[in-house]
């Protein structure tokens, strides 16, 4: 530890005498300084013994005395050596008076005692608080690394909290809490999840300090990774802020840790390459083969029902999206369902593909939950964005489309309802469609979109023509005669018309659109014209 007043009264060579202050002598000395101004405040930074023989004070005048000392102690001057036998034989009682009243430690040094020697101790005692705060330091950088070796990231957390005395956590990509040392920490890390947002937020490398709230630990947060997003997060929980050695431990920490986050990324490159194999052989209707290569790493994943999930991000390439999530919401679906898989323990396939994700995961699991969850967020963040007038639905945000559960052997098929699912999505304005969703609702929404409405348009115009001119109700008529199947008796008294009345009107509908009204094929056209022009 630095030297402390306690540790300079103690050193026998220097002969000194306490004369104030008696409690407050274990703080700590940062340096010795010599001044005889009558006002050195303006040249102090906080810590020092500042050694005086009282040249140019009057030590003997009470008032001058307590202006002098106070204006020492809010400068940080922790304690104030006075050299007896050069000005004064002995400490004026003035000065004694106002040290005590202020409680500023108050050292009489003997004239046989140079001040140099109190300087040469203060300064050999410093130096050997930082050697062995250096030496400490590389003991528990070589302490760290060997955990790292033999027991991976737990082995180094729980070196780290010994070495601080504390507690550490470690939190994944998605800001979920990996591993604690000790375990009970594992409370307090959790409490601390919106802290690591933040902090996953700014460029790495990052760090905050937090707390300590209530009197709980103070906590340091540091990003881990080398990109400009951070890969991880470290958390730190001190009773007390860090020493240099405690500093050297927890810098080694972050350097291990942060290699073996680097690690794990190209070991994830290596499995992405290898799903992107397995997805492309189950496209292909390859599932033995698919089966084969996945392995233990996804053989799980084709062993039961899964969903296949196609996000899409039109504006941003899936080399951009796998580099940055912050840049695009798939990347960062992407992270949540990994996230939730890893939780749950369940095997998930995410393949980037061009401007599109795609994920295998287990019907019913965790990673599927995830997915609805985050598309859930996205759509009530974009409906509260509506509410404020603000503009939505644009075209490059993300869009997202599950199948429907299938087996290795209808992956095709799989793929081909998602990206339905994903189209419907897209149209309707939504984030995210399952494919269920298509068959148990109506084929009318389906309209709503842009060629269709095009086709309506068009299709109808010249009906709408000829009742502009206010020769008929054509378009009316032809809604309620197609609404009743053709039933003239049943239409007309929708109309409140004449059936021969209608009769005409149909025939006028023949004539003016070039088509025959028995063709089952121009009915259905025009009815579903009529429901497109409508919406």
């Amino acid at each position: 530890m630095p030297p402390t007043l306690a540790s300079l009264l103690h050193h026998s060579a220097l002969r000194l005498t306490v004369r104030a202050g008696e409690d407050r002598l274990d703080v700590p000395v940062r340096w010795a300084h010599v001044s005889e101004l009558a006002d050195p405040v303006p040249y102090m930074e906080g810590g020092e013994l500042l050694l005086v023989t009282a040249l140019k004070l009057d030590a003997e005048d009470p008032e001058a005395m307590r202006r002098y000392v106070k204006r020492l102690v809010g400068a940080g001057v922790v304690g104030l050596g006075f050299a007896v036998g050069v000005n004064y034989e002995e400490i004026p009682k003035a000065l004694v008076d106002a040290a005590e009243e202020e409680g500023l430690p108050l050292i009489e040094v003997p004239r046989r005692t140079p001040f140099l020697a109190i300087s040469k101790a203060v300064s050999a005692a410093i130096a050997a608080d930082q050697y062995r705060s250096v030496t400490a330091g590389f003991a528990a950088q070589r302490e760290l690394t060997k955990q790292a070796l033999t027991a991976g990231p737990e082995g180094v957390l729980s070196a780290l909290a010994a070495q601080v005395d504390g507690w550490a956590a470690l939190y994944d990509a998605s800001g979920t809490v990996v591993a604690t040392a000790p375990e009970w920490a594992g409370r307090r890390a959790a409490r601390l999840t919106a802290e690591v947002e933040r902090l996953r937020e700014r460029p790495a490398p990052a760090s905050s300090v937090v707390g300590p709230p209530d009197d709980e630990d103070r906590v340091e947060l540091h990003s881990l990774g080398t990109g400009r997003r951070p890969r991880a997060a470290l958390a730190v929980g001190t009773a007390t802020p860090l020493g240099t050695a405690e500093r050297y431990a927890l810098h080694s920490a972050i350097a291990l840790l942060t290699l073996t986050t680097e690690r794990s990324r190209s070991l994830y490159a290596a499995e992405q390459r290898i799903g992107a194999a397995v997805l492309r052989m189950l496209l292909a209707g390859e599932p033995d083969h698919a089966r084969a290569v996945a392995g233990h790493l996804y053989g799980g994943l084709l062993d039961s029902p899964f969903r296949m999930i196609v996000a899409e991000t039109p504006s941003v390439s899936g080399a951009r999206a796998t580099a940055d999530a912050g840049a695009d919401p798939s990347a960062a679906l992407a992270e949540a369902v990994e996230a939730a898989a890893a939780r749950a323990g369940e095997p998930v396939l995410v393949v980037p593909e061009g401007d599109q994700l795609i994920v295998l995961a287990t019907d019913g699991g965790a990673a599927v939950a995830a997915c609805g969850e985050y598309a859930a967020a996205l759509e009530a963040a974009r409906t509260g964005t509506a509410a404020t007038g603000e503009p939505v639905g644009d075209e490059d945000e993300l869009v997202v489309g599950l199948s429907a559960p299938v087996g290795p052997i209808a992956a095709a098929a799989a793929y081909k309802q998602a990206e339905q699912a994903l189209s419907v999505a897209r149209r309707r304005g939504r984030v995210c469609v399952a494919h269920e969703q298509l068959a148990a609702g109506s084929v009318v929404p389906l309209l709503d979109d842009d060629a269709v409405k095009a086709f309506a348009d068009g299709l109808l115009r010249p009906l709408y023509e000829h009742d502009a001119t206010g020769r008929g109700d054509l378009v009316a008529s032809l809604r309620a005669w197609l609404s009743r199947h053709g039933q003239w008796d049943a239409a007309a008294a929708d109309l409140g018309v004449h059936r021969h009345t209608l009769r005409y009107r149909m025939r006028r509908v023949e004539e003016i659109l070039g088509r025959s009204l028995d063709d089952p094929d121009v009915r259905m056209e025009l009815w579903l014209a009529l429901k497109a022009a409508s919406e």
